[in-house]
């Protein structure tokens, strides 16, 4: 186990452990996992009931507390002085790794900010599961979690992926996926994807395709279940030079005929001419 430098540990003090837990499938937990989770004095989890399945699962009857984004600072220092009393405290969230896009990453602060030991039991992680099953490239990526809820974060966001030339990815939930679709399509163009949905599960799904495909396909069943969404880096991109010469005509009977609806085929002519889309919209809607 790696600790804090020597001159700075505390040996009266308690440990916090990070603990990965399943995405999905309950025997993606580790033995290590397991046996902390059984050692610890407190297990600090994101929603108590939907961890007490896991530890019902293994035998586990440890007091819990709850640790979620609304009380994450307040618990944090509450954690923080149960540590320095010496007790045991495990960080768990719902699903996968703690700190990512889940609580975790306030307690690891103040954890060095006081000295006080803490390490990660590894184990599942959404995103990296689904770079690695995706086939995009991987030597180099960019973790956006959720996009901001705000519009001014959000297109910021958006334009910052845009320029990377590297495999993004996102998160997002079921009612939200269409909407955010339209949006990247808006904002990089008509790019490739990979859309990964219940992995380790019974219903593990592997999309892949262009993002305007994608838009098609949902807007003819609903969405279920939670989406990793990675998208190709820009430079991945091969120049789309087909619609030079098109007349404005063409050029939307050619994405139309692809399934695309009149909205998105507007913004995505706007893209490929780089032309405002107010202009693109007028000549349509005349």
């Amino acid at each position: 186990m790696t600790y804090l430098p020597v001159d700075k540990m505390k040996d009266s003090y308690g440990t916090c452990y990070l603990v990965a837990t399943p995405i999905g499938n309950l025997e993606d937990m580790s033995f290590r996992a397991i046996r902390i989770l059984k050692e610890v004095d407190i297990i600090a989890a994101e929603d108590t009931r939907h961890t007490k399945k896991l530890l019902n699962h293994y035998e586990i009857s440890n007091k819990m507390l709850s640790y979620h984004q609304h009380n994450e600072r307040d618990r944090s220092e509450e954690l923080v002085e149960i540590l320095k009393e010496g007790k045991s405290i495990a960080i768990v969230s719902d699903a996968g790794t703690p700190g990512i896009s889940d609580p975790g990453a306030v307690m690891a602060k103040r954890c060095h900010e006081e000295s006080i030991n803490i390490t990660i039991i590894p184990g599942a992680c959404a995103a990296i599961g689904a770079l690695v099953v995706s086939g995009m490239a991987s030597d180099k990526f960019s973790f956006y979690g959720f996009l901001p809820s705000d519009k001014k974060s959000r297109k910021q966001a958006l334009e910052e992926i845009d320029k990377l030339n590297l495999t993004t990815i996102l998160y997002e939930a079921p009612h939200r996926l269409l909407k955010t679709l339209r949006e990247l399509i808006d904002s990089i163009g008509d790019r490739q994807v990979t859309l990964v949905k219940e992995l380790t599960k019974i219903h593990e799904t592997i999309w892949k395709g262009s993002i305007s495909r994608a838009i098609s396909s949902f807007d003819e069943r609903l969405p279920k279940g939670e989406y990793v969404i990675l998208i190709e880096g820009s430079q991945e991109r091969k120049e789309e030079s087909f619609w030079k010469g098109f007349s404005l005509d063409e050029h939307m009977a050619y994405y139309m005929e692809k399934g695309i609806s009149k909205k998105d085929a507007v913004k995505l002519i706007a893209k490929d001419k780089k032309l405002p889309k107010r202009e693109i919209y007028d000549y349509f809607m005349k």
